[in-house]
């Protein structure tokens, strides 16, 4: 049988982590968190708390990944932590929804800003969309090394982007550094508590991302040591950018003027360059979203793959193109899954209703840490998280909280996202039966 191949060297590695965290949301969640926090210091201190949470989440993830470099990533480590039936809860919330919707939004995202340039209608930007859902299927059809080359090439351009943008808020006139006074908050510090969190969790949805090349442990060279570093040198070099770049919002506006944004890259280059910055930060958004669903393209397939393989899935969907080796089946499935998200605009109320799941299941990859520490000490190690137990504790209680808070200020949503979660148990049954009765087709 054709199996997949350990191609991923450092820097793919690397790159499939930064350029599926760099999305549109640098160039717009910041609105946000000034709206929530008019304070210099804080909006700052918020992306690299942020940040910080998801380095913890990231070390948690890398030692697991590093001690079970196999495809499928949280599908694998919940079912050898907790037992089959949650790695496939996971499996079945972030391969038919989570992962395709998150396509289907990006790809809505990359057209919108396509027609900036060409003019389009609602019908086009849907078609626009499924082309590049198409497109990105294809390349990461055709071979491994093909996908991780287009993904390496679009995330250079990001940060590439986001550096002439903080360069240029430096070198040009415009800014101010007033804009920065005064820099600490004055009076009670306990009442920007609850504007601090309504920040921190637009923050980390801007984070999202750090997990992906753990679906592709199996392919990735030298994973102990490969998995670990890719995954730190990623969140540093996100957090570090992210940083840059808000600093340079607020060099050239002021947090008043940001609050009032709806695209503060765009705004930002507005005042630096003019009418060409708008148009240079809407080419810079094409260019990070169709790099961040490359990533996920290339990565979320190995979900259903590795479920397959499991025997809890159709066979065929197990299957690798015997010259590309490539999962072209999962490949193919999930791009005719998100096309259609894409076309019938259903992905935002679906990615709404099961968003809190991706964060209930990172806490259980932090706790899975633990528990496999106790229950599989023999388990080969060649990474072990910093700062145990402390790190993992530390985030499974933000993970915590963020599924809180998001039940709370959203209960039906989340009431409905449980109820398709759960959904995948009798799924799980059936497929279970259908592998310990040897049929293993359907």
């Amino acid at each position: 049988m054709t199996e997949l191949r350990r191609e991923l060297t450092l820097l793919d590695a690397t790159m499939i982590n930064v350029g599926t965290m760099i999305a549109s949301a640098i160039f717009i969640v910041p609105a946000t968190v000034a709206a929530s926090l008019p304070n210099p210091s804080l909006m700052l201190l918020v992306w690299v708390a942020g940040g910080a949470v998801s380095l913890l989440g990231a070390l948690c993830v890398a030692e697991l990944g590093a001690a079970l470099p196999e495809a499928g990533g949280i599908f694998v480590y919940l079912e050898r932590a907790y037992g089959p039936v949650w790695g496939f809860l996971y499996a079945w919330t972030a391969a038919l929804i989570i992962n395709p919707a998150s396509v289907a939004a990006i790809a809505v995202g990359f057209a919108t800003y396509v027609g900036f340039f060409v003019p389009l209608g609602s019908a086009a930007v849907k078609a626009v969309a499924v082309g590049s859902i198409v497109a990105l299927t294809a390349v990461n059809c055709l071979g491994l090394k093909l996908g991780a080359r287009v993904q390496n090439v679009l995330t250079l351009l990001k940060i590439g982007a986001l550096g002439a943008l903080v360069g240029s808020a430096l070198l040009l006139p415009g800014g101010s550094a007033e804009h920065f006074r005064p820099f600490f908050p004055g009076g009670n510090l306990a009442g920007l508590a609850g504007a601090f969190s309504v920040a921190m969790v637009a923050v980390l949805w801007a984070y999202d991302g750090w997990i992906e090349i753990t679906y592709v442990g199996s392919e990735v060279r030298d994973p102990g040591r490969t998995l670990p570093r890719s995954i730190a040198i990623s969140v540093f070099l996100v957090v570090g950018l992210y940083a840059l770049t808000n600093a340079a919002y607020l060099y050239v506006l002021s947090p008043h003027r940001m609050a009032q944004s709806s695209l503060v890259g765009s705004d930002a280059a507005m005042v630096l360059i003019g009418p060409l910055g708008a148009a240079l930060v809407a080419g810079a958004i094409i260019v990070s979203t169709l790099g961040a669903n490359n990533g996920i393209v290339l990565t979320s397939a190995r979900i259903p793959y590795a479920v397959s393989r499991a025997g809890l899935f159709f066979r065929w969907m197990g299957g690798v193109h015997p010259r590309f080796h490539t999962p072209n089946a999962a490949l193919l499935t999930q791009g005719a899954v998100a096309a259609a998200f894409a076309l019938t605009g259903t992905y935002d109320q679906l990615f709404t209703y099961v968003v809190f799941a991706s964060w209930m299941f990172y806490g259980m990859s932090a706790a899975a840490v633990m528990r496999l520490r106790a229950v599989a000490p023999q388990l080969p190690r060649p990474y072990r998280v910093w700062g145990y137990p402390v790190t993992p504790m530390v985030f499974i209680a933000f993970a915590l909280w963020l599924v809180a808070s998001t039940i709370t200020e959203s209960p039906l949503e989340s009431g409905i996202g449980g109820a398709i979660i759960l959904a995948g148990v009798p799924v799980y049954r059936y497929w279970r039966g259908r592998r310990n009765g040897g049929s293993g087709e359907a």
